[in-house]
């Protein structure tokens, strides 16, 4: 009989054990399975699938999420069974699910969500297995560290729900980072960081304004950004500020929008001042020497408004004339210069023609006094002695102002006659100095007739 012993699998032993294991296996049966659960399940409630509204109704039917080991079915065939949006969402690799499979297709629910933890215990719990993040839109890639320099850990942000976020965790842990920064940061834009932010800083760690339409140079580069993007709250309110100058400045403007609304064709964003104005722009053209003159010799104060745009207004105190041309400058002066004058005469109550219009002004305007200059020939043709005052002072009976000789005597002559045309001309051509070689009135007849009848002298020999 000792030999027939195989150590403790004896006939009797190897009976007691089969008879033990029915015995248990019957008993397992008629208590649905539950003698070998390691703890309950979850009574989380949701939608009714597989006939359930959660994982506490299943009971003791282990077999709806657990396979014989023999069998080819895997617990996570079990599980799409009931959650068919899952096996969906497995099929797109976009999804959540199917990024997660794609990722690693040996990596299964429970890794995730594992169950017999009670009935008010967690379904989704990470650990065990590397979770895709930026799927959620939000990247770890710039959260691998806490403020106190240890790795993040779920419930740093979500605490103990996964589906929530916490909207405080941020501010909570940037504050310990800097906290002057963050405040100022929440009171520019508010506390819904995830708005703009993603965890990648698709920007940059220190954001750059090149990359964009509107360069940020000179002042620009000083101003905080919640001054031109003012109640930005999302990444879509960012292009959505003004880019043109007058939508910030406004309240800057002197000019009232008299120059537009572009503020750069003036001002740079080097500084309000100095400025570059195209005069040109306005009412007022600059030319000649007007191109020359600081703008405060007209802007007084800096003053724009305004500012008169005639001539007298600037050049008052340079009016030689006293006024008795008007304050009308440029009815004789130019912007070149004072001196180019261009005065018509012909506007006057003394036309100048003949040899009068190449006479220089100061000849008749002495001292540059043109109020009051007389306009009688004899004001500046004074009596020749050769007329000895017997014409009177009326020049213009003889005279033009073509030149003063060759004069045409229009006046009543004594005889000889001196008339031109006709049968009875006897002196026509002569001119008077032909016979009053001295004055008009002393004659003589012999610087014709010297040697007509009568002898050397004439008959005709005169005096006064």
């Amino acid at each position: 009989m000792r030999g027939n012993r195989l150590g403790c699998f004896t006939f009797s032993g190897i009976l007691a054990a089969l008879i033990t294991g029915l015995v248990i296996a019957g008993v397992a049966f008629a208590r649905g399975g539950t003698l070998y659960s390691p703890g309950s399940l979850n009574a989380q409630t949701g939608g009714t699938l597989g006939g359930a509204t959660s994982h506490a109704e299943i009971g003791g039917r282990c077999d709806v999420c657990h396979s014989a080991p023999w069998s080819s079915v895997t617990m996570a065939d079990l599980c799409v069974n009931c959650h068919g949006e899952i096996a969906q969402q497995m099929q797109n690799m976009v999804a959540l699910h199917g990024a997660m499979y794609q990722k690693d297709p040996k990596l299964e629910c429970r890794n995730c969500h594992p169950e017999h933890r009670g009935v008010d215990a967690s379904l989704t719990v990470m650990q065990g297995g590397e979770f895709p993040h930026e799927l959620l839109g939000f990247s770890l890639n710039g959260h691998k560290l806490t403020a106190q320099k240890v790795p993040f850990t779920c419930a740093d942000c979500h605490r103990n729900d996964l589906s929530t976020f916490v909207t405080d965790s941020c501010d909570a842990c940037h504050r310990q980072m800097d906290a002057s920064f963050t405040q100022a940061h929440v009171q520019a834009y508010g506390t819904a960081c995830l708005d703009c932010h993603d965890g990648v800083d698709r920007f940059g760690k220190q954001f750059s304004h090149n990359g964009f339409q509107f360069k940020l140079t000179g002042k620009h580069l000083e101003v905080a950004c919640s001054q031109c993007h003012v109640d930005a709250r999302s990444l879509a309110d960012f292009p959505m500020a003004p880019q043109d100058c007058y939508s910030c400045h406004r309240a800057d403007d002197p000019h009232e929008t008299r120059f537009g609304t572009d503020c750069g064709t003036c001002h740079s964003p080097d500084g309000w001042q100095p400025a570059k104005f195209d005069h040109n722009l306005s009412d007022f053209k600059l030319e000649g020497a007007h191109a020359e003159v600081a703008c405060e010799a007209c802007h007084r104060s800096s003053v724009f408004k305004g500012t008169p745009t005639d001539c007298y207004s600037c050049h008052q105190q340079d009016d030689a004339h006293g006024g008795s041309f008007g304050t009308d400058c440029s009815t004789c002066h130019v912007p070149v210069s004072w001196d180019s004058v261009t005065f018509d005469h012909n506007r006057t109550a003394f036309p100048l023609d003949g040899v009068h219009a190449n006479v220089q002004c100061q000849q008749c305007h002495v001292n540059n006094t043109f109020i009051g200059t007389p306009t009688q020939c004899v004001a500046c043709h004074a009596d020749p002695d050769f007329h000895l005052g017997v014409f009177g002072t009326s020049c213009a009976d003889c005279h033009s102002t073509a030149a003063w000789s060759p004069a045409q005597f229009n006046l009543s002559h004594p005889e000889p006659r001196v008339e031109e045309g006709g049968s009875g001309v006897f002196h026509g051509g002569t001119t008077c100095r032909t016979c009053h070689p001295t004055t008009v009135k002393e004659y003589t007849c012999l610087a014709c007739h010297r040697d007509n009848q009568g002898g050397e002298g004439g008959e005709h020999e005169g005096g006064e």
